[in-house]
């Protein structure tokens, strides 16, 4: 916490507050003169009337009539007398009771408060941070980020020139510093040298100013950004930027390749070198309704299923685990191993141009980026968008419906009857939620896939109906984090953990099978690092070596039973 003497050091350095003070003492000054000039006043209507006083009692008389306290213990019995009390009362009423507060809270009280909320938030690093993560911008993504960075107990920073945010987020536990994005002496007191990386997610134009100003400073420290538009990415590219990304259009093409007209392959969530990891989801494939043990994946295909997801949840799974057509099949295995086991179980794509195949409620940009994805896979499809303007401008105009996407008229003209999926990409999660139901409701038997901007709405939209859900925070901050930690597996499902653990002589000698990690913990053993060499996908009577490292998958909250082995 700022103490009082630093809190005034701050205050009185600042230039407004010097000329407030100037402005303030010269009120001051006129003040005490008025009152110097009722006493003397006092004194010759006084002698006037025949009686003295002290200059002090002067002065006393004074005060009490301006303040309009008027204790009545010394009064003029003269008309003069009385009229110069009324204008001493009147100035007093003025000057003492409006003006003086005034002028007081303008340029003292209130500069003051400002300066304590100034201090609250540093204005630079420590000189010994280094290996911090820089962040320009706070928006779903970064808000996201921050909180796994936090999880991983890596160093960040946000810096923000809105004074009222910065306090805010650092009541709120945030490392905030304040400053200038655009200034290159801001970057100098974030000790931007030492830093790992700058995550700039502003609009295109403050990244591009931003960017500009690093560079001008620091040539070296890698930085990487959202692009809004295409035609940005060169810009940006140009600027200096390590790494650009389009975090909406990569959240509708996950989306499109999600849908059933594309087929159902394994998507990947999720790699380490050879290790990768990838769901499945099981609605109208061949999995449904079979058991792990008769489906018998692993001896086919040599991948492992780690463990389901049903409605945004992880749970492990066993031999005996059914199937639904609300599963999502959770994967481990080398690239060969998947491709197999797309090769045996994946649905192939299917083509009906003659029917719309996919419904789109809402044309924005992740709403384009998954059009245009399924024009590259010729899937027909049809586009719901309210706004004329926009319907009339994207290169897939064609294929937009103007109108509401709550109207039963509008989506049945849109072939939400007959359609195999519906992607719902609003950008509005409250709006999602209402489709994603409503949608349900009409067509208990289509797919609904539906896009999530905060990580919290995600199980809500599973309970409204939606049988896949993409965070777009959750996507944006998790390719983020692997540009911060490329050594690490990161997941784009958070309730999943990778864990690394030393087998020890406690495990050592035991098979995965006898070792009954599965059982004990929950969490499934997904390879196994023995030197220079990875084991990916195990075989269950492989035995365990004391030197071995195992990579563990499971719910977060496991850690602790792993640790126990």
């Amino acid at each position: 916490m700022k103490t009082i003497p630093s809190q005034l050091i701050f205050f009185l350095q600042n230039r407004t507050v010097k000329r407030n003070f100037v402005t303030l003492w010269k009120f001051l000054t006129f003040l005490a003169a008025i009152i110097l000039l009722y006493s003397v006043l006092f004194h010759v209507l006084m002698v006037y009337e025949g009686r003295y006083y002290s200059w002090i009692t002067g002065l006393y008389w004074t005060m009490t009539v301006m303040s309009t306290l008027g204790f009545g213990d010394i009064t003029f019995h003269t008309d003069v007398g009385l009229l110069f009390t009324m204008l001493v009362l009147i100035s007093g009423v003025l000057f003492m009771l409006i003006i003086l507060p005034f002028t007081f809270i303008q340029f003292f009280y209130a500069p003051w408060l400002e300066a304590q909320e100034r201090a609250r938030t540093p204005r630079e690093l420590p000189e010994e941070m280094s290996d911090h993560v820089i962040i320009t911008h706070m928006d779903p993504v970064t808000t996201r980020l921050i909180e796994r960075l936090t999880k991983h107990d890596i160093a960040y920073v946000f810096v923000t020139s809105d004074l009222l945010q910065a306090n805010s987020l650092h009541d709120q536990g945030i490392r905030v510093v304040v400053g200038e994005p655009d200034r290159p002496e801001t970057y100098m007191r974030l000790r931007i040298d030492k830093a790992s990386i700058v995550v700039v997610t502003n609009d295109d134009l403050s990244s591009t100013n931003i960017l500009f100003t690093i560079r001008e400073i620091n040539k070296d420290v890698p930085i990487v950004t959202n692009a809004d538009h295409e035609h940005s990415i060169d810009i940006l590219e140009f600027a200096g930027n390590t790494s650009v990304f389009q975090f909406m259009k990569m959240l509708g093409e996950s989306l499109s390749k999600r849908s059933f007209g594309l087929g159902r392959t394994t998507n990947v969530i999720g790699r380490f070198d050879d290790l990768i990891i990838s769901e499945m989801p099981a609605m109208n494939t061949d999995l449904e309704g079979k058991t792990l043990a008769q489906l018998g994946i692993r001896q086919t295909t040599g991948a492992t299923v780690i463990g389901l997801m049903e409605k945004g949840k992880f749970k492990a799974s066993t031999p005996q685990t059914i199937i639904t057509p609300q599963t999502i099949l959770i994967l481990a295995g080398a690239t060969q191993q998947l491709k197999k086991f797309d090769a045996i179980f994946a649905v192939k794509q299917i083509k009906e141009p003659d029917t719309v195949q996919v419904v789109i409620l809402g044309g924005g940009r992740v709403g384009m980026a998954a059009a245009e994805t399924l024009d590259e896979y010729d899937i027909s499809y049809r586009i719901i968008e309210k706004r004329a303007v926009r319907a009339q401008s994207g290169s897939v105009k064609d294929s937009y419906i103007i109108g509401d996407a709550a109207d039963i008229n509008t989506l049945r003209d849109a072939g939400l009857e007959s359609a195999k999926s519906v992607i719902i990409t609003t950008h509005s999660d409250d709006i999602n939620i209402y489709l994603t139901f409503y949608c349900r409701q009409l067509r208990p038997d289509i797919q609904i896939i539906s896009r999530s901007t905060f990580e919290r709405n995600v199980l809500k939209l599973h309970t409204a109906g939606a049988d896949l859900v993409m965070s777009y925070a959750s996507l944006g901050a998790g390719i983020i984090f692997r540009l911060i930690r490329p050594n690490e597996i990161s997941l784009f499902t958070e309730d999943l953990v990778v864990i690394n653990k030393a087998a020890g002589t406690r495990l050592a000698g035991k098979s995965l099978k006898t070792s009954k990690i599965r059982e004990k913990t929950g969490c499934s053993i997904i390879a196994i690092r023995r030197g220079e060499n990875q084991l990916i996908s195990p075989d269950p009577d492989v035995t365990i070596r004391q030197n071995d490292e195992l990579i563990i998958i499971g719910t977060a909250g496991k850690e602790q039973l792993v640790n126990d082995l």
